[in-house]
């Protein structure tokens, strides 16, 4: 173990004459301290005839070149210890300012060599408040002789981390929506069914409105813009999680028509931050990204609360109706509305990210949705779910934004993944009752829409999304045979 590079220390060994056996173990553990590099000093060797044991004592007490002081304790040293008797005595006496005159002393160490019959180590009282290393039988020698040697050569086991640089986080000014207090004051009343729910629930979707021009991203110079992009995204759930819990209870407690407007105009209020801001004529095609992906966030999650919890006719009236939203042109504002499909949002930083870091991920947005996935109550399965009835209804019905491209579905599309399995409320829409009651949020009548839908993807007219060699699976997903076969 001995290693050229690392300073030999000196250790005094301080023991009792208690038996020839017990001199015998000392002189066994000196060599093999001294066969691990250790420059032991001990009586039997270094002492000789005519030299001054008291002073020699001191000497080894006192030296600062002796680094290390380790005193075998057992019956005998404890007794002439305490009682000042002898060689240990005249020891004891040298070391007790020693070990008391200095604050941090890591001088002294206490091996114990023998234990009463109650298991007690025998410690002299100077020693008696100090941590021990215990070798009081054959299988502890062995196995704390590393101990021993750790001490010895202030090589701890357990090694305090050298200091870091604090995050940047802690120094940066925290956003707050200032939705908390309207959050709780919301969810209590729609938990109780109070008929003031639909007006708090209102006014947090209306301070959420208000206040998410605070994560507005202001481009720092010398700083990659994806880096304040993601940075921004993940300062932002809590908040997600806030408003993803308020879909959530009101899916399971005051799902009716009144609600989903609520929800409705929520979206619409929001939907401008995902476009160049009124008053702003200059800037890049990205200084939204953040918003973008927000926008595209809370929508899916506000479908898979609804789905969740069997809402169909909530996820109809918000894929339904049309949202309404006005844009600031070059020459005049412009109003339009537009489908649910403008929540489609895919921001470019993403894919600028992918290139600069050289990761090569088939969608970095698809990866992202997979990371954020840390509910409990809506699972990625759920989120993925949520964006094939987006999807499918979009290439149904034909949108004028054109369809959902479900980038989420690229973990279940992979060739890697395990065999194509159905969604969950298509699997249950084997039931020829409930799927009567969830085709609506396909905005469809009947089964052979699907099928119609099916022939047109297999006949190539239409491309199926895709991800290089990894393409939807529309009938698994949909589990298209079974649909509506049993009662």
């Amino acid at each position: 173990m001995n290693n050229n590079n690392t300073e030999n220390p000196k250790a005094f060994i301080s023991y009792s004459w208690s038996s020839p056996e017990h001199e015998e173990w000392v002189l066994e553990l000196a060599e093999e301290l001294v066969e691990n590099g250790v420059g032991v000093i001990i009586d039997k060797w270094n002492l000789r005839e005519g030299n001054d044991k008291y002073a020699f004592m001191e000497k080894m007490v006192t030296e600062e070149s002796i680094k290390k002081v380790i005193c075998i304790c057992d019956r005998l040293y404890a007794e002439k210890a305490d009682g000042r008797e002898g060689g240990v005595g005249t020891e004891t006496q040298i070391i007790t300012p020693e070990l008391y005159s200095k604050v941090e002393q890591q001088k002294f160490v206490a091996v114990i060599a023998e234990v009463d019959d109650d298991g007690n180590p025998y410690l002299p009282t100077f020693l008696k408040n100090r941590i021990y290393i215990d070798m009081s039988s054959t299988e502890l020698r062995t196995n704390n002789l590393e101990q021993l040697l750790r001490w010895i050569f202030d090589k701890p086991l357990h090694r305090k981390p050298q200091i870091g640089k604090p995050p940047d986080y802690l120094f940066k000014e925290r956003k707050v929506l200032g939705t908390t207090s309207r959050y709780c004051q919301a969810i209590e009343a729609l938990k109780q069914n109070k008929n003031t729910a639909p007006g708090f629930c209102q006014e947090y979707f209306d301070t959420f409105a208000d206040n998410l021009e605070i994560f507005r991203i202001k481009r720092e110079a010398g700083k990659e813009f994806d880096d304040q992009v993601i940075e921004n995204i993940e300062e932002f759930l809590p908040y997600r999680n806030e408003c993803v819990d308020l879909f959530m209870a009101i899916a399971r407690f005051r799902p009716d028509t009144e609600m989903y407007d609520i929800i409705h105009r929520f979206f619409e209020s929001i939907l401008p931050y995902g476009f160049r801001p009124q008053g702003i004529t200059s800037g890049f095609e990205d200084d939204y990204d953040n918003f973008k992906f927000i926008l595209n966030e809370l929508f899916i999650y506000a479908i898979a609360s609804l789905l969740k919890n069997e809402i169909f006719d909530g996820v109809n009236q918000l894929l339904e109706q049309e949202y309404y939203f006005q844009l600031e042109s070059y020459d005049e504002p412009e109003s339009r509305m537009a489908s649910y499909s403008r929540f489609n949002f895919y921001p470019r930083s993403f894919l600028i990210r992918n290139e600069r870091l050289n990761v090569r991920h088939l969608d970095p947005m698809a990866d992202m949705h997979k990371k954020r996935a840390t509910r409990n109550d809506l699972l990625f399965n759920d989120v993925m779910q949520a964006e094939f009835i987006l999807f499918l209804r979009s290439v149904l019905i034909l949108l004028k934004e054109g369809h959902w491209f479900p980038n989420s579905l690229l973990y279940k599309s992979l060739r890697s993944a395990p065999s194509p399995t159905p969604f969950e409320i298509f699997a249950r829409a084997q039931s020829e009752s409930y799927f009567n009651r969830m085709k609506i949020v396909l905005g469809i009548n009947n089964k052979d829409k699907l099928l119609e839908l099916i022939k047109e993807y297999q006949n190539h007219p239409r491309e199926l999304p895709q991800w290089r060699f990894n393409k939807i699976n529309l009938e698994a997903f949909m589990n298209f045979n079974q649909l509506a076969t049993k009662p």
